[in-house]
């Protein structure tokens, strides 16, 4: 975090001329006085932090993340893998307690199981998990210890160089030897890595104070002083430079991090001519600014996001406490109420974090919500199981009528009747799980035996909806093959003209129908969308030259490639968000505030597709260009 403050100057030091009348004290106040404050909110960090990308090893296994763990704890770059081991950590517990309960709840459903003899398989992974965890806080604390010792020494370092720049004060060398070691000396000093954060200031306030008696003393002529301060010029010049380039950068985050080196680089570089130092300071504060006011709306957007996070979180429990309101007394109800939780634990998935000081409480609330759900549900079944006994029977007799039938020649009314079976079967509550399979199986063989009989006598009539199936997979190759012209109205006819032969054709085989009609919505979409301008035209320039010129380096059919899969993936995590997003409108119907998430839920599709367009675009450029 970049905070220039008013008591530690950081500017240049200016050169003192020899009939000057200026004092150190006088330099020191003036340079403070053109100093800013630059403030940044102090929770940026720790938003930026809660941003984590946690759910990216959702997808992963218990045995998985364990082998995750060890691999980073035995990595090289220890330091930069400290975020990912706090989301392995979160994953992997979720994990385990989840398989643990679930494990748990499965042992105590079978019949005289008593909790004080579960005992859960997966136990080796912990162990495992917290040997790669503890192994690598041992190695982070190895590192920080050694980087401590650094810091000490390097603090000594600075301590020799300034009392050798002392020394020079009192030099009976020549001025050019007397100036060259004192810029060995600084070049020395710019060398050194860090020291102890709490002697910073008073170390670097040392430094300028013996530097600035340096140039006292020295009285150096005004041809070298001014070389040395035209040479600071062009460096702060091009500093300058870089962090206004900053700005374009669409990475805010990697922008903030270059300017903070920047301005190590700036402290680090000499005084400048007194009539440029306020201006050229002028330059890079302005500069610094706008990246610091990019950096606060950047977590101002993400503190937004979050509040709509907390909403939607907020909209989910009261969905699901709508459910536990309602009266369940059967088992279609408990299956509906089941499949509304799990698609409302997946959307849950899908939403960020909510503000830190309520994501721990609405994850509560919805933990402890649909826990309840399941504790219900398990009661209910505990109760249930002489009514599948029942059940059981009544499928016995379904089986023994559809057995009955499965030799029929008697298409239509045997068909008409063993599908009424299957209706009457649909009706049937559940039986044991451990009966599920097998009766199904049983019933299933009977009514199938039946119709494949039934479809073998039908093949003659089938080869008609064969023919018809060959004309249409004939017809979306010709739409396949076909190349527009310049003229969009002939491209309109021709199009039209697809569709209606289309639709002249009769039916096809029941199993294709599906896939043969979305082939054809596929190939003839691609040309109706294929007319449409988009509207990031000059976007997709700056794209298309980028990829242009990637493709004239070394190593471009690889580079390329990668880029093209980078589109591929984010095409597909967008539509399958749009998916997400249309749902959860339904979620949110009911919810206090369904007006301003459904508006928001919309907001996010729309701009959703428009990203999916331009993806579409830049993947068809990268195929034409590679």
């Amino acid at each position: 975090m970049v905070t220039i403050n008013n008591n530690n100057p950081v500017q240049d030091e200016q050169f003192v001329d020899n009939n000057s009348n200026e004092n150190v004290e006088q330099i020191h106040d003036q340079e403070t006085a053109n100093e800013q404050e630059i403030n940044l909110d102090d929770q940026a960090e720790a938003l930026e932090t809660e941003s984590s990308e946690e759910d990216n090893y959702l997808t992963l296994s218990e045995e998985e993340l364990v082998a995750k763990m060890k691999e980073v704890s035995s990595s090289s770059d220890l330091e930069n893998n400290k975020k990912v081991v706090d989301e392995l950590k979160s994953v992997f517990y979720k994990k385990y307690r989840a398989g643990l309960d679930k494990a748990r709840e499965e042992f105590l459903a079978e019949e005289g199981a008593e909790e004080k003899d579960f005992l859960y398989s997966n136990l080796q992974l912990e162990q495992d998990f917290k040997e790669s965890l503890h192994s690598f806080k041992e190695k982070i604390l190895e590192i920080e210890a050694q980087k401590n010792l650094e810091r000490e020494n390097n603090l000594k370092i600075r301590l020799d160089i300034i009392e050798k720049i002392k020394e020079l004060i009192n030099s009976e060398e020549t001025l050019n030897d007397t100036f060259t070691e004192f810029n060995q000396l600084r070049e020395q000093w710019n060398a050194v890595g860090q020291i102890p954060q709490s002697e910073t200031k008073a170390i670097w306030e040392s430094y300028h104070h013996i530097v600035q008696q340096f140039y006292d003393y020295i009285k150096i002529n005004k041809e070298l002083r001014d070389l040395d301060l035209k040479k600071n010029l062009e460096i702060k010049t091009q500093l300058c430079e870089k962090t206004e380039d900053l700005l374009l950068l669409p990475n805010i985050i990697e922008a903030f991090k270059k300017l903070q080196q920047f301005h190590d680089t700036w402290r680090e570089v000499g005084p400048v001519p007194h009539e440029q130092k306020n201006v050229i300071w002028d330059r890079f504060s302005a500069a610094t600014s706008q990246i610091n006011k990019k950096h606060q709306d950047y977590f101002l957007s993400i503190k937004e996001e979050q509040k709509n996070n907390l909403d939607a979180k907020t909209a989910l429990c009261e969905q699901i406490d709508a459910i536990l309101a309602s009266d369940i007394n059967s088992h279609q109800k408990w299956i509906k109420g089941s499949e509304t939780i799990l698609e409302i634990q997946k959307i849950w998935k899908t939403i960020g974090f909510a503000p830190k000081k309520a994501n721990n409480e609405i994850y509560n609330r919805f933990r402890i919500s649909c826990d309840k759900f399941f504790e219900l549900k398990k009661e209910f079944y505990q109760k249930s199981k002489e009514e599948q006994e029942i059940n059981l029977n009544k499928k016995i007799a379904l089986c023994e009528k559809a057995e009955a039938l499965k030799d029929s020649d008697d298409w239509k009314k045997t068909a008409d009747e063993l599908i009424r079976l299957q209706k009457e079967w649909k009706k049937v509550g559940a039986v044991s799980r451990k009966e599920s399979e097998s009766i199904w199986n049983r019933f299933r063989a009977a009514c199938d035996i039946f119709f494949n009989r039934k479809n073998e006598y039908f093949k003659d009539i089938d080869s008609v909806y064969e023919e018809n199936l060959a004309n249409k997979t004939a017809i979306i190759k010709e739409i396949t093959e076909f190349v527009p012209s310049e003229n969009i109205d002939e491209n309109l006819a021709a199009l039209k003209a697809f569709q209606r032969r289309w639709s002249e054709i009769g039916f096809v085989p029941f199993k294709q129908k599906e896939e043969i009609q979305q082939q054809y919505r596929d190939s003839i979409n691609k040309h109706f969308d294929a007319m449409n301008i988009a509207s990031g035209e000059r976007k997709m320039m700056k794209f298309k030259s980028r990829v242009e010129d990637m493709s004239k380096n070394p190593g471009a059919s690889g580079k390329i490639r990668q880029e093209r899969e980078k589109c591929v993936m984010r095409l597909k995590k967008l539509e399958s968000d749009i998916t997400v997003l249309e749902n959860n409108i339904g979620f949110f119907a009911s919810s206090k505030n369904a007006d301003s998430l459904i508006k928001d839920v919309k907001k996010k599709i729309e701009n959703a597709k428009k990203d999916i367009a331009d993806l579409k675009n830049q993947i068809r450029m990268i195929d034409e260009i590679a």
